[in-house]
């Protein structure tokens, strides 16, 4: 794990969790020279003002987000010592130290909070004054952190929405803090900036969504007006054997939606994991099942997901269908609407009489009713109730003369 260092220094590493300071390598038999040397061919990482982390050649093989979560614990492990206890870790910092794992959330500077007294900023350190104050801290790997339910509120309340939901959803996965926790943290910060985000995320927040890219796709669906899906959902054939547990299934129109991360596919199981995919997907074809799928890069395009989605509907029985368009429903309201106001403009009184239902505003006689004496009628009522002023007609009819 400690490679390019000796065996003291590794050992020193390895006791503060994979970083070291200058004072220890000066100990372990280094000279400044050689520490320079060793930063300038990569061999070692300068992660702040006098720490170093040795580089080990098999995190090449790690995904970027991972690679700069590491580096980001290490560099909040230093931080936190050299600030000799007088701030404790917050934010995201705290939050990667408490295990939960997270991605596009910024890492370029280490979070603290200060407990007494006023810091300044640094180039990898960012100070927040102890509003409102922490007064239960929690150690981890003899570091001082914010509790994490007040971490994850810290955190989301400087990012989009659906970040934020994707970093609750993870740590009621992991089990760091609880639904309860999240709004008793959410409290603390009434009115300040971004608590309405951090609020919608924790109220949509979900345990059961097993990667970043599930809860996006979550969230995407939500924007796009479908019915909240069944999270984790077990598939079972006719007998009651289990076929496949999905990761999102819309029971009532029978419509299976899997995020593929294509992490799975990678590596020498690859091409096996392809195979098994297939089969596992022609079953549940078999079972009457829709299956749609969806990758990172439809995440970045709803116009694409919700032209693959809508073709599970087109097998549906259309009353099923009907009930959840309710975009259809306000279309439909809005062209009733319109066609108000043209028959008006038209000048087609008969038609606005079969459109409102056979009702009107105001006096309901026929002129040519019994007992209606129809004398002087004419004189009073235009003949034309777009020519005229239209006073006899309901106020409706008279607003809708405008949209001519």
């Amino acid at each position: 794990m400690f490679c390019g260092v000796n065996t003291k220094l590794a050992a020193t590493a390895a006791r503060r969790g994979g970083w070291f300071d200058r004072r220890d390598a000066i100990e372990a038999g280094y000279s400044d020279v050689e520490i320079r040397a060793r930063v300038r061919e990569g061999r070692w990482a300068r992660l702040c003002r006098g720490a170093y982390a040795a580089l080990d050649p098999e995190e090449g093989d790690l995904p970027s987000w991972e690679r700069a979560i590491r580096r980001h614990v290490r560099t909040a492990k230093a931080v936190y010592h050299r600030l000799g206890g007088r701030a404790v870790l917050s934010h995201q910092s705290a939050l990667l130290v408490h295990g939960v794992e997270i991605s596009d959330v910024d890492l370029s500077c280490v979070h603290v909070t200060r407990l007494s007294g006023c810091g300044r900023h640094g180039e990898s350190v960012r100070q927040h004054a102890s509003r409102p104050p922490v007064t239960d801290p929690v150690e981890v790997d003899g570091v001082h952190l914010t509790p994490a339910a007040r971490s994850v509120v810290e955190s989301i309340r400087y990012t989009s929405y659906a970040i934020a939901v994707s970093v609750v959803d993870r740590a009621l996965r992991q089990g760091v803090a609880t639904a309860a926790q999240l709004s008793e943290a959410l409290s603390l910060f009434a009115g300040r900036t971004g608590i309405r985000t951090a609020t919608r995320a924790v109220e949509f927040g979900d345990g059961l969504a097993e990667s970043v890219g599930e809860s996006r796709l979550r969230v995407l669906l939500a924007d796009l007006g479908l019915p909240a899906p069944v999270l984790q959902a077990e598939i079972r054939d006719a007998t009651g054997s289990f076929v496949a547990r999905v990761d999102f299934l819309l029971a009532r129109w029978g419509v299976i939606i899997e995020f593929d991360g294509a992490g799975k596919y990678r590596g020498e199981d690859g091409s096996r994991a392809v195979v098994a995919e297939k089969w596992r997907e022609d079953r549940l074809r078999d079972l009457g099942y829709e299956v749609v799928r969806v990758s990172w890069a439809d995440l970045d395009d709803p116009v694409m997901v919700i032209r693959r989605i809508p073709a599970g509907y087109r097998t549906l029985p259309a009353p099923s269908r009907q009930m959840t368009c309710r975009r259809w429903r306000r279309r439909c309201v809005s062209g009733r609407t319109r066609a108000y106001r043209r028959a008006v403009a038209g000048r087609a009184r008969s038609q606005i009489v079969a459109l409102s239902g056979g009702r009107q505003r105001g006096p309901q006689r026929r002129p040519d009713a019994p007992g209606v004496s129809t004398s002087g009628l004419a004189s009073r009522r235009p003949a034309d109730p777009v020519a005229g002023t239209g006073a006899d007609l309901p106020r409706s009819a008279r607003n809708g003369a405008r949209y001519r």
